[in-house]
């Protein structure tokens, strides 16, 4: 079986940045080791905007500028990138909550195998829960997994929420 990890937004902005909580910072010793123990390909997500964030239609729903390329808001939380320094990673560019990509990069990695796929990150009830549910739609009988606690969402209620979505849709919630 083939494995990947998918490393949802751990961005400076989302762990103690602009949009930062305590949930989100309180999540990053476990995505550390989760990451450090993983044994497969794992695939990084960069929430990634431009200096014309707030021209942009989720600019004008969540009017806080964060994760602008190159800035140290857009950058990996030091934590998380000192655990992928050892790790073979594909970084992924998205300029919304889900990526159409990673179902093609994902693809591109395996032979028809059986797939397990595992996403951490942030914030759960946005990009994690997004990611999920695209890979969900693309790979219906693969193993989908979210780890509970590798995930923070905008508030503990939503991050609860989300996960009972995720579940509704048949991905395991460890």
């Amino acid at each position: 079986m083939k494995k990947f990890l998918v490393v949802v937004d751990m961005q400076k902005d989302f762990v103690d940045g602009a949009l930062g909580s305590k949930e989100a910072v309180a999540i990053v010793p476990a995505a550390v080791k989760k990451i450090k123990e993983f044994r497969g390909d794992i695939l990084v997500t960069f929430d990634t905007h431009f200096d014309n964030y707030m021209e942009t239609a989720e600019g004008r729903k969540l009017p806080v500028p964060h994760c602008i390329r190159d800035t140290d808001g857009w950058q990996l939380n030091k934590d998380i990138a000192a655990a992928l320094e050892d790790k073979d990673y594909i970084p992924v560019e998205k300029l919304t909550f889900g990526s159409v990509d990673l179902p093609e990069l994902i693809r591109a990695a395996f032979d028809g195998d059986a797939v397990s796929i595992e996403l951490i990150g942030l914030c759960t009830d946005i990009c994690v829960v997004s990611n999920a549910l695209i890979l969900k739609a693309n790979f219906p009988e693969a193993q989908i997994a979210v780890d509970a606690k590798c995930c923070a969402g905008v508030t503990p209620e939503k991050h609860e929420a989300a996960l009972e979505t995720m579940r509704s849709c048949q991905i395991d919630i460890i």
